[in-house]
């Protein structure tokens, strides 16, 4: 509601502009009536700008406070599973057992997908890069729901909500499996979330993978630290193409197309891309010397992040799941020994903690996933995978809001004005 009006001076005019007020945030100054006043604003990366209104994440990055539906991220990392948190993303509120149970079950039992996807990976080179082929195949997930695609009925929405949550973890697993030429492993309905998608990775038909406790865990929570993040680039992106009434599994092959950009998914990626090109833990001097260079172009991948100014809180919960999993696995990797040691220089020297340089969820997660055994070009997918539920959450949301309309960013036009056209022959 507007609490308060902002006098905006533009030449000789003076505009008034309501304050909106949200239940925690800064205010927001509503400019949708600007335009008629013969104004745009100009705001490139949205640095300043508040695309929606959401219920679903909050951020404080000045604090380092993240929350989902007002739980914090570690109470539910320490205390939750990641499918207690897909139901309170999409039904702001906690499940009592019966929901959780039903929930459960009705994610179970959808984690088969069609056979004929099966055809969809023979058409792909067995190189192609795992998410290539997720953009694909998520979004050909819409030609066998055709029937159930009405984005206007909200049990329609679910249901497609529901069915992306349960076959996302089937298609990144068959992503792996194409690209190193293992057959396809179908869902086991007597494991949890995390365990099934362990087993479709890393089960071969000639021997079953033997979970390990202390990583399908580690799994979950990775799940559950990515599962939202407010409006980020490829949840904006689902956003957008939602506002347009595309069907819910183009929206998130649209949002998967986001997340794979480096600035985005890549980051834990990139971190591990930065520990090979360290090599050994008697190079890290001269790596973070660098770092300290201003003059040098070289950065820490892993350490801050654009959103929070003091620390990541998903990285505190994610530092304990990666130490448990060192310990558990005792990998002997010259990789992970320069990581270990690159965090312990990070949290003690001065400048990194002068310069809110911690390390984040990507540092840890990246660790992780390399030590049991995930390679780097899979883990964009993975993050997608986690991702799907706030995807759904917020376009779900989204089309539930009265006065929705389709996204039409503006521009300041820098280009030629109107010239005359002179025909090809003069």
């Amino acid at each position: 509601m507007a609490d308060n009006i902002a006098i905006l001076k533009a030449g000789d005019k003076e505009i008034e502009l309501p304050i909106l007020s949200g239940s925690a945030g800064h205010d927001v100054i509503d400019i949708r009536n600007l335009g008629s006043k013969g104004y745009f604003t100009y705001d490139p990366g949205f640095m300043a700008t508040g695309s929606c209104e959401s219920s679903i994440t909050f951020i404080d990055g000045a604090k380092g406070v993240l929350l989902h539906r007002g739980y914090s991220i570690e109470d539910l990392a320490r205390d939750a599973d990641y499918i207690e948190v897909c139901y309170m993303l999409l039904h702001d509120k906690t499940p009592n057992t019966e929901e959780y149970l039903d929930f459960k079950n009705t994610i179970t039992r959808h984690t088969l997908v069609h056979d004929q996807v099966n055809n969809f990976f023979r058409g792909f080179r067995r190189d192609a890069h795992p998410m290539a082929m997720l953009c694909g195949t998520v979004g050909a997930m819409a030609s066998f729901y055709h029937d159930d695609l009405n984005i206007t009925d909200p049990e329609q929405r679910l249901r497609s909500a529901y069915r992306l949550v349960a076959k996302m973890p089937t298609l990144v697993a068959m992503c792996y499996k194409y690209n190193i030429g293992q057959p396809f492993v179908y869902p086991k309905n007597e494991l949890s979330y995390a365990e099934n998608f362990l087993n479709m990775m890393f089960s071969v038909p000639a021997e079953d993978y033997k979970i390990t406790p202390a990583v399908a865990r580690a799994v979950d929570r990775i799940f559950i630290l990515h599962a939202d993040h407010e409006q980020n680039a490829s949840t904006s992106t689902v956003r957008l193409a939602g506002s347009s009434g595309a069907n819910p599994y183009a929206c998130i092959a649209a949002g998967v197309a986001s997340l794979w950009g480096p600035a985005h998914g890549g980051a834990n990626e990139a971190c591990l891309n930065m520990l090979e090109e360290i090599g050994t833990v008697d190079r890290i001097p001269e790596f973070i010397a660098r770092a300290k260079d201003k003059n040098d172009p070289f950065r820490l991948m892993g350490f801050g992040h654009r959103v929070y100014k003091n620390f990541d809180p998903r990285a505190t919960v994610m530092r304990e799941s990666c130490h448990e999993v060192l310990s558990e696995l005792n990998i002997d990797d010259p990789l992970l020994n320069v990581a270990m040691e690159l965090e312990k220089i990070a949290l003690s020297d001065p400048y990194f903690a002068e310069k809110k340089l911690f390390p984040n969820v990507d540092f840890y997660s990246g660790i992780i996933l390399k030590a049991i055994g995930i390679p780097t070009n899979m883990f964009t997918c993975i993050f997608a995978l986690a991702r799907t539920v706030g995807w759904v959450s917020h376009w779900h949301e989204m089309l539930s809001q009265p006065g929705q309309k389709i996204g039409r960013p503006r521009q300041l036009y820098t280009g030629h004005t109107l010239r005359p056209y002179n025909k090809i022959d003069k």
